[in-house]
């Protein structure tokens, strides 16, 4: 079988299922594991991700609200590869290419791939996700294998965690300007690992905030992880919150509760390393109880 996956996070899943000999294309954002920056790329951002995050939010509202894609897909490769699979979503058009622009592209081809979408919302439906590659690509048993496997992960965290009286109050921020907080599975990441968030909906896209909503807020920890950033990008703009009216008054400051992680890799993505992302997010909020979960270079307190 040939895949191709034109989402991050599908090329991990394929990978954990051990079908990387099968992944004959990618996505030009798919960077794990290492051995996927060697597939051919598929796809181009319209945005240079080393612009300002004001100047890549106001092009991509622009683009979308002149019916535009943030991405083009190489259709002349696409049927030069001749694909039985493609790995695509619904979910998000900023974050990958969207299933309009892959059925558009896959028109042109002689045969007829199979198209999967995957639309995760929560953990459970990321793990549904797995399972979803692993029959369409007849690993079941592999699948299944590897679903189980994350989910024992995760009780182990809620186990320690669902009974806490102490909840700390954690604000996730997906994007520094215009501020954004962290929704679908984030706000679940926070209750599963001990805390609480009521800024994000389980389930429910990330949203612009206010930043005196934030303010009202008063997180006891904040946790910055700009969708698609690594830890040294967001530090390049980290004035971007620090130069803000009463920055230094919030309790999360004034406690040294501030903390940047490598959010493509353990929050953003919606594949097998968001379990990490969980043990992550508990080793932040209740680190008494939790220890050496972090992967190494993957979290700093800021």
């Amino acid at each position: 079988m040939k895949i191709i996956s034109l989402l991050p996070s599908a090329t991990e899943i394929v990978y954990e299922l051990g079908l990387g000999d099968q992944l004959v294309g990618v996505s030009h954002d798919c960077d794990w594991p290492p051995e996927a920056l060697r597939k051919p790329k598929l796809s181009t951002a319209s945005v240079h991700s080393e612009i300002s995050s004001l100047e890549i939010d106001q092009i991509v509202r622009e683009r979308l609200h002149n019916g535009l894609s943030v991405y083009h897909i190489d259709a002349e490769q696409l049927q030069q590869l001749a694909p039985d699979l493609i790995l695509t979503q619904e979910l998000c058009e900023v974050c990958a290419p969207s299933f309009d622009d892959v059925r558009a592209a896959v028109k042109l081809l002689h045969g007829h791939p199979q198209i999967v979408s995957l639309e995760p919302r929560t953990i459970e439906d990321i793990f549904e996700n797995i399972l979803t590659v692993s029959e369409a690509t007849g690993r079941e048993t592999t699948g299944q294998r590897v679903v189980t496997h994350l989910r024992k992960r995760v009780e182990r965290i809620r186990a320690r965690t669902e009974e806490l009286a102490e909840r700390p109050k954690v604000c996730c921020i997906e994007w520094l300007e215009p501020l954004m907080v962290g929704g679908h599975w984030v706000p679940q990441i926070v209750e599963y690992a001990g805390g609480e968030d009521w800024l994000g909906e389980v389930g429910q896209p990330s949203r612009y905030a206010d930043w005196a909503e934030i303010l009202n807020y008063n997180p006891d920890i904040i946790v910055l992880m700009p969708c698609g950033f690594s830890m040294e990008r967001t530090l390049r703009e980290i004035n971007l919150l620090t130069e803000l009216d009463s920055w230094q008054e919030l309790l999360a400051v004034k406690e040294n509760q501030i903390f940047v992680v490598e959010a493509s890799a353990y929050f953003n993505r919606p594949g097998p390393r968001i379990v990490t992302g969980l043990e992550m997010m508990a080793e932040i909020i209740h680190p008494e109880i939790f220890r050496g979960l972090t992967p190494e270079g993957a979290l700093i307190r800021l």
